[in-house]
């Protein structure tokens, strides 16, 4: 099966599921790296039966950085507002770029870009109201070095052979409550909502 035929199976199934018309509410993407052939990307956005704007947000590029190619990937699942998401999605792959020691220790440049983005977002707060957004990123470095980091329930999947394989570790409010509770916040649970993470 190719990579087109894969997606196309996937948009059918996803709006299968949402019972949704395929020609609304849906967004896809796709895209190659430059230096093999074998590494592709493709994304499908459905909007649920919900009745708020979608919230959700994809960056999905190939990049040329100081002679080496990047594939900077990341899902934004906005929760209560697409402020949070859009913020992430300007600036969280800025502040990993601009980490001194991503070429030499991406690991340590990632986790430090994440939590600065985090603090930034906490100090604007006032400005940019209400609402939160979990994160998953993936940078693949000259095709040949993938890096995952996750904030949240969102997830980094990649498929070789046609078969998934879940990247990330899901991050549940239920399973993190007492690491919420510690730090000032409380976790509700909400019907159709899920869990809800509140900080005072």
């Amino acid at each position: 099966m190719t990579g087109k035929e894969i997606l196309h199976k996937m948009k059918e199934k996803v709006q299968e599921k949402v019972g949704l018309n395929p020609s609304n509410n849906a967004e896809s993407g796709k895209g190659k790296s430059k230096m093999s052939k074998n590494i592709t990307h493709g994304y499908h956005l459905v909007k649920g039966k919900a009745n708020h704007p979608m919230e959700d947000y994809v960056f999905a590029e190939f990049k040329q950085v100081n002679g080496s190619e990047l594939g900077l990937f990341a899902i934004f699942d906005g929760h209560l507002s697409h402020v949070i998401p859009d913020y992430l999605k300007a600036n969280l792959f800025n502040n990993i770029l601009n980490e001194p020691d991503f070429w030499t220790e991406p690991e340590n440049a990632i986790r430090k870009a994440y939590r600065l983005t985090d603090t930034n977002i906490l100090e604007q707060a006032i400005d940019l109201g209400k609402g939160g957004s979990t994160a998953v990123t993936a940078i693949l470095i000259n095709c040949q070095k993938l890096v995952i980091a996750n904030v949240g329930d969102s997830r980094a999947v990649i498929s070789k052979n046609g078969v998934a394989k879940q990247l990330s570790v899901d991050h549940e409010p239920a399973s993190e409550r007492e690491s919420i509770e510690n730090r000032g916040g409380f976790v509700s649970n909400f019907p159709g909502n899920g869990c809800l993470i509140f900080w005072g």
